[in-house]
């Protein structure tokens, strides 16, 4: 027998749970100066109790073939990938409407 979702009542395997916190979450995308005049893309605003940050961070910096850390419920990536982790985040489930650049 599957197990059930307590909160959407629901079976697991569906998994609409993290599709649902997906869209309705805001995400900002900055472009930041480091040492040395480097460009560093950080992205905060992900929920980190209903998407798995770190998990997240390891596909982007996997994706674009970059180093970058997630501290303080933020991934930075070394870089300037604005436009393409928006892109990405697209492609994963997250609202277009909801992802500003800055």
């Amino acid at each position: 027998m599957p197990e059930i979702d307590p909160i959407t009542g629901l079976p697991k395997e569906l998994g609409v749970w993290e599709s649902i916190t997906k869209e309705t979450q805001i995400i900002e995308i900055k472009r930041i100066k480091k040492k040395f005049g480097k460009i560093s893309t950080l992205i905060e605003g992900i929920n980190k109790k209903e998407v798995n940050i770190k998990d997240l961070g390891k596909k982007l910096k996997s994706k674009f073939a970059c180093g970058g850390t997630v501290k303080d419920d933020k991934i930075e990536l070394q870089g300037d990938h604005a436009e393409k982790v928006k892109q990405e985040l697209v492609k994963m489930g997250f609202n277009p409407e909801s992802i500003k650049i800055q």
